[in-house]
């Protein structure tokens, strides 16, 4: 038997396989695709440690990354070989990623230099904040004409410079010309290939396009942007598009394969939901929120708190398709946090348990703004809050108000992205780790009034990657053509609350926002000592100094009388 993932029936009829890299926040997937029916044959997962090293940072390892995908890849091509699939099917390798990850490493002995930096860390607010003050009108969009994006620690750009100026052995590297950047992709793909032996040290066009250096409309690294953050161009791998022939697999059992697909995760997730046309959208529920609609071969700027960011650009030769994006930091990194830090779940899959007994937050909303907040607000500033507890609100209340606050968080996208386009969307399309969570779903299409349609598999960001790897020039055996898209089942929530109850709901949520903003600042108090000083308000210094000094009066009259 072949097992229920790959029915007996395809035994002999497999034909040509594709596999994909999917290295994300919390865990590294190598899966096994057929490119003819787009049908999941294998895979195997690894969980990835972060470590948080002070308040804010937030870091991996380069080498247990790396680890874990030959880890991956060796379990499920064992796991194909007991199938009685032969690996020698495998012809292209893809890739996707955690965006905007930073690491630098050692092009000589191949050895990172520091930990990668990972996109939700906030080290780098007071830069950001230095940085947008020397701007005319301390404006955060004083670079979006060229990059798509507000200036913000989300972005590589600033994390890079941290590291530039941080820790010494980069700095030394950068000197030296040892030095090499990239994201979790780069890294990747150089190590695959050969690493200090010859190694392609390359990115995409969607990865590029999250580090603050890549400009979108000529679609290369942009020379002024790298002088305003003071990069040297020289530690930059080379942009490719999302689908070609970047390099070959040197060693394992995959060995001679070609790497041939690269997208950053929310972009594979947009080509797995086969959203190629105009218009259409897909929102990812993993560590973080990601809600991206195609906008066709033109960017498009938002005014709404958007980010524009490219879709994809599926050959050398092909057009690049550009996206709006509505990044949320906190999703799936709250279940952790109710898990890891407050112990009140043992597992994920407890958290709808424990909020389905309840089946109301009783008036609690949770903003989750421990990274502060992305869109449509980017305000680094904001931290987590819990609004409205009373004595009868119970850990219960709160598991249902930490679901809810992933449904508004995108409710607050999907509003910014319709009045961006003009055209609401009538459904939405969704995938990732937390739509497992079926309650979640249902909030999630009674919190929009629109209905919710889930994939019935829901592996589509490792599907987007296989698909552009196998569409590669040169592999060729899983084609594009709309008309040989495979029909993808699915499921569909409908809306099951009146619109009334939706808004009031949603306007509580609002107001909790507003509690959450301006909380922390990197300005530094008065005495120096992590304490404000009542002296550092200078009216109400002289104020106090004053009426101390009539009590002494008054004392020293008295004592006269």
């Amino acid at each position: 038997m072949i097992g229920t993932m790959a029915g007996s029936s395809h035994r002999v009829l497999l034909g040509p396989l594709v596999a994909a890299i999917d290295q994300g926040t919390s865990s590294t997937r190598f899966l096994v695709f057929n490119s003819k029916t787009a049908e999941l044959l294998s895979h195997h997962q690894v969980e990835i440690k972060q470590s948080f090293p002070k308040e804010g940072w937030v870091e991996e390892d380069p080498k247990e990354i790396l680890q874990s995908v030959y880890e991956c890849m060796e379990r499920t091509c064992e796991k194909l070989t007991q199938l009685n699939i032969d690996i020698s099917n495998i012809k292209a390798i893809g890739v996707t990623n955690q965006r905007e990850t930073t690491l630098v490493w050692d092009k000589e002995t191949g050895e990172p230099l520091y930990n990668a930096i990972v996109w939700l860390d906030l080290r780098t607010q007071s830069t950001v904040e230095s940085l947008i003050n020397k701007t005319p009108g301390r404006n955060k969009n004083h670079l979006k004409h060229k990059t798509g994006l507000p200036i913000s620690t989300y972005f590589s750009a600033v994390k890079l410079r941290w590291l530039m100026d941080n820790v010494d052995e980069v700095h030394q590297a950068v000197l030296s010309h040892r030095a090499m950047f990239g994201t979790v992709d780069s890294w990747l793909i150089w190590c695959l290939t050969g690493g200090k032996f010859g190694g392609v040290h390359c990115t995409d066009v969607t990865n590029a396009s999250r580090t603050m250096l890549f400009n979108i409309h000529t679609m290369d690294w942009d020379p002024e942007l790298c002088k305003y953050f003071g990069i040297p161009m020289e530690i930059l791998p080379r942009v490719r598009s999302s689908s070609e022939i970047y390099g070959l697999m040197k060693s394992g059992a995959l060995s001679g394969i070609p790497i041939s697909g690269c997208l950053g995760d929310q972009s594979a997730a947009l080509v797995g939901q086969m959203c190629f046309q105009d218009g259409q959208a897909k929102n990812t529920y993993g560590t973080g929120c990601f809600l991206l609609r195609n906008t066709g071969p033109k960017p498009v700027m938002s005014d709404h708190g958007l980010l524009t960011t490219v879709a994809y650009k599926l050959g050398r030769d092909k057009p690049a398709c550009y996206a709006l994006e509505g990044s949320v930091a906190i999703a799936g990194a709250v279940v952790r946090w109710l898990q890891d830090n407050l112990g009140i779940i043992g597992s994920s899959d407890e958290l709808e348990v424990l909020a389905a007994s309840v089946g109301t937050s009783y008036g609690c909303y949770f903003v989750p703004a421990f990274s502060g907040l992305y869109a449509p607000y980017w305000e680094p500033s904001a931290r987590g809050v819990i609004c409205g507890l009373t004595q009868f609100t119970n850990k219960s209340h709160l598991a249902f108000a930490a679901l809810e606050a992933v449904c508004f968080q995108t409710r607050e996208i999907l509003d910014a992205m319709n009045q961006d386009s003009g055209i609401p969307l009538t459904q939405l399309q969704v995938d990732g780790g937390m739509t497992s969570n079926r309650l979640l779903m249902q909030l999630q299409a009674d919190i929009l009034c629109i209905p919710v349609v889930k994939p019935s598999m829901p592996e589509t960001t490792a599907l987007g990657a296989a698909m552009a790897a196998g569409a590669a020039e040169g592999v060729s055996v899983w084609s594009l053509n709309p008309d040989d898209l495979s029909e993808v089942t699915s499921e569909k929530f409908d809306p099951q609350i009146n619109p009334e109850e939706s808004e009031f709901r949603y306007a509580r949520w609002k107001k909790a926002v507003q509690k959450s903003m301006n909380w922390e600042t990197t300005e530094l108090p008065a005495n120096g000592n992590g304490e404000n000083s009542i002296f550092s308000s200078v009216p109400l210094g002289f104020y106090i100094m004053g009426s101390m000094l009539m009590l002494i009066g008054a004392n020293y009259i008295a004592g006269h009388d």
